[in-house]
């Protein structure tokens, strides 16, 4: 293993495989449900507000979205919306949970590289069951030395797991594709953040880059980590 940097772990959701593209047709559904009532992005504003409010009671995932759709379409109707709205969201919320899984570009080459150069870990937020669910229809499992689906990516967090399953932080390095959850916070711990933009992020995963910071890097895709890495072990 490299002794500069000796683990790697990888966000999941829209960085191993599409997440976000099932929420986004959420919102479509969402917003047509409830098109007598409210325009499309006062409605898409009242609902971020809602799952602001409800991250600290629901945490992340999809129930806790759903649950969020449910009491926004409570408040635009002031407690009129029709039992059949109501079914219709908890179906959407059902078959978000049982969305097929389908890998970005590059996944499982990259993957298969650095498998036995470094130590590659998941580390996931959001619901418990459906994060285990999506890793497994993944078919990535066996390529990761170890998981960690957690409430919140903190320095804290980072810090935890990288001395659990590294030799620390400053040897750590995260790949994803929020800014605020799998960069910014991971350098604030010490390690390397490498950010890989995807086309739909959620609002409240967005932040600004950290570009005064010799441990950020950003690629295009995945197939830009091995060269990225090149040029971190050899600074």
């Amino acid at each position: 293993m490299s002794g500069v940097l000796t683990t790697i772990g990888f966000d999941a959701d829209d960085t191993l495989w599409h997440n976000e593209r099932y929420f986004a047709l959420s919102h479509d559904r969402f917003a047509a449900l409830l098109a007598e009532h409210s325009e499309r992005d006062h409605l898409m504003a009242r609902l971020l507000e809602a799952e602001r409010r409800n991250l600290p009671h629901y945490g992340y995932g999809i129930k806790g979205f759903t649950l969020s759709m449910i009491e926004t379409a409570i408040e635009v109707t002031d407690g009129k919306v029709p039992a059949e709205v109501i079914n219709d969201l908890l179906a959407a919320g059902r078959e978000m949970l049982a969305h097929p899984i389908e890998l970005l570009p590059h996944v499982e080459d990259v993957l298969e590289t650095l498998k036995g150069q470094y130590r590659l870990i998941v580390v996931t937020k959001g619901d418990l069951l459906d994060q285990e669910r999506k890793l497994a229809q993944s078919g990535l499992r066996e390529m990761f030395d170890a998981v960690e689906i957690v409430s919140h990516k903190t320095e804290a967090a980072y810090r935890r797991i990288f001395e659990h399953h590294g030799e620390g932080a400053a040897q750590g390095l995260m790949v994803g594709n929020s800014l605020a959850s799998d960069v910014r916070p991971m350098i604030e711990a010490g390690g390397w953040g490498v950010y890989v933009p995807h086309d739909l992020t959620w609002a409240m995963e967005h932040a600004e880059p950290p570009t005064n910071s010799p441990r950020f890097a950003e690629i295009s895709d995945l197939s830009g980590l091995p060269e990225a890495l090149k040029q971190i072990t050899s600074g």
